[in-house]
């Protein structure tokens, strides 16, 4: 299964990477090994949601279940994440991310925290 991971570099400024979390047979499908989590987060945002620069408020999935956001990077790189796509937001330091709703719909999400 595939994750988007985004993370401060040594250079201060955020970068995507593409990280696969390895699965194996669990009986009625495949499975992960167990990721220990602090709390879940419910959240929805309207189709004006756009965030300026900021980093993640903490190590945390976001997994989307609908609407879908442009994610940009310090370097301009963008990405587009959608229903059933998960994010690992690791870039706690530094300028950040930008953040901002793709499309006229409002996009829910779940926050897993990690610490």
């Amino acid at each position: 299964m595939q994750v988007t991971r985004i993370y401060t570099g040594d250079d201060g400024q955020s970068h995507f990477e593409d990280v696969v979390i390895e699965l194996r047979s669990g009986g009625a499908g495949l499975i992960s090994e167990p990721v220990t989590s602090k709390s879940v987060i419910f959240r929805e945002t309207g189709p004006d949601y756009d965030l300026d620069f900021h980093p993640a408020p903490r190590r945390q999935y976001v997994v989307n279940l609908s609407g879908r956001v442009q994610l940009e990077t310090g370097s301009g790189e963008t990405r587009i994440l959608g229903a059933g796509e998960i994010l690992l937001a690791e870039d706690t330091t530094g300028q950040g991310h930008k953040s901002k709703a793709v499309g006229d719909e409002p996009r829910q999400c779940l926050f897993i925290t990690l610490e």
